[in-house]
């Protein structure tokens, strides 16, 4: 079999044969297709889809490419939740170690950034010493020691997504349903958890910008689980602005270490709470979600769940002491105001672009091997309907670089001022698909 032959087939709009498929998925993991014939086919995709039979296969293949965690031998229903990511999506960070904190094992495998979203482990590693690369010994004995984990794939969990997942980044093929799924799923499968609460962000920050494709997502990937014997649901998140207030590496983990002190901004509590509340019932610890937000939020206030965010960290060999002092992550040198053009109230924030400016400052990646700067970012002082005074400053520019007009235009470009009547009612929580 020829990549040349595979490529055509999709490119001319057919489905693709299991063999096909097969010869692909084993291709990437041995490194016997180039680079240049794996991104052809990852864009023919994007661009004419697959059936969902071509999903399951995809998948399936993805999860045979390594090993599989096996963690029968750990107690009690184990829960993980997984976001399609988004501008300012810090959710995991803080959730695992609060549901945990209930005695719940939550094992999660996560992934760096992808285009102009932040990678859940690229953040974590703004905290020194933390470590992203796990064994899987250590992986199982962490989840019984702390309750949690967020780590990387291990080197021989769905290893041909690895380099499927670094080539859609920079190929412009990210929003790809059939892609992402196979990508959540294949790992979510082999990391042996039991229930999956996916989050599939909507809107302009997201990679499914409208809603009927986030609950065509949201859809696939909930029957790839249930087809797999996995109790899978998906909740339908707003990401027409950033979700909290900062974007950027260590500033993400700063904000995500307020929220667990009990002080977080508000969008990101509800949503940690609502996907929270999920996972619990899933585990069985709560009859009604009504009753798991309560135990869930008695964790924050008597300090239970941010004890486990410490445990987590310093298991993983980064320094607990970020608790108390976010000053020894990496800081930026410039603090660059952004001030109003004109009183009003914030109409709109194209998320997207935001992400971009982080990106932009090196808070992201556009190319693969691009090192991050984990200082840099963006915190937000307004948000969309708040009201604003001429030359109020309506976020801080966080860079290491004094030269930043390029994202000072961009910024303007994309944060609209208008009238009160023009202000958008966005709903953070869209839909629930079980």
């Amino acid at each position: 079999m020829r990549m040349v032959d595979v490529i055509d087939t999709k490119r001319n709009k057919n489905a693709l044969s299991d063999e096909q498929i097969d010869f692909f998925v084993q291709g990437c993991t041995d490194g016997s297709i180039p680079d240049y014939q794996t991104s052809a086919l990852l864009m023919a995709i994007w661009l004419n889809g697959m059936n969902q039979h071509e999903m399951q296969r995809l998948t399936m293949d993805m999860l045979h490419s390594g090993d599989q965690l096996d963690l029968s031998d750990i107690d009690g229903i184990k829960v993980d939740k997984h976001s399609t990511g988004g501008v300012g999506d810090k959710t995991s960070i803080p959730l695992a170690p609060l549901v945990a904190s209930l005695g719940i094992a939550v094992p999660m495998i996560s992934g760096r950034g992808l285009g102009h979203t932040g990678g859940t482990l690229d953040k974590l590693e703004a905290i020194p010493g933390y470590q992203v690369e796990i064994s899987e010994e250590n992986f199982k004995q962490q989840l019984r020691d702390v309750g949690c984990i967020i780590a990387g794939a291990t080197g021989n969990i769905a290893p041909a997504d690895k380099k499927i997942y670094a080539l859609r980044d920079v190929t412009d093929t990210v929003d790809s349903i059939p892609l992402i799924a196979g990508s959540i799923m294949s790992k979510k499968i082999a990391s042996g958890t039991d229930a999956l609460v996916m989050d599939v962000k909507t809107g302009s920050g997201a990679f499914m910008k409208s809603e009927e494709q986030a609950a065509e997502l949201a859809r696939t990937l909930v029957n790839i689980g249930k087809g797999v014997g996995m109790n899978a649901m998906a909740v339908i998140s707003d990401m027409n602005q950033p979700l909290g207030k900062a974007i950027g590496n260590a500033l993400e983990i700063e904000e995500s270490i307020e929220l667990l002190k009990g002080r977080g901004p508000e969008d990101l509590k509800e949503l940690v709470l609502t996907i929270g509340s999920q996972m619990v019932v899933m585990a069985g610890k709560a009859e009604t979600l009504a009753e798991a937000r309560e135990l869930l939020q008695a964790q924050i206030d008597n300090g239970q769940a941010l004890e486990t965010f410490r445990r987590m960290i310093e298991a993983q060999g980064g320094d607990g002491s970020v608790i108390e002092d976010y000053s020894i992550m990496p800081q930026a040198k410039y603090h660059v105001p952004l001030p109003a053009r004109r009183a009003g109230y914030i109409t709109g924030m194209k998320a997207d672009e935001l992400g971009v400016a982080s990106m932009m400052l090196g808070g992201g990646r556009a190319a693969k091997e691009d090192k991050l700067d984990y200082a840099v970012g963006l915190v937000l002082n307004k948000k969309v309907g708040d009201p604003v005074e001429e030359g109020e400053c309506i976020l801080t520019i966080h860079t290491n670089r004094p030269d930043v007009d390029d994202v000072i235009e961009l910024l303007e470009n994309n944060i609209e001022i208008g009238e009160k009547e023009e202000v958008p009612e966005l709903k953070l929580i869209h839909e629930i698909i079980e």
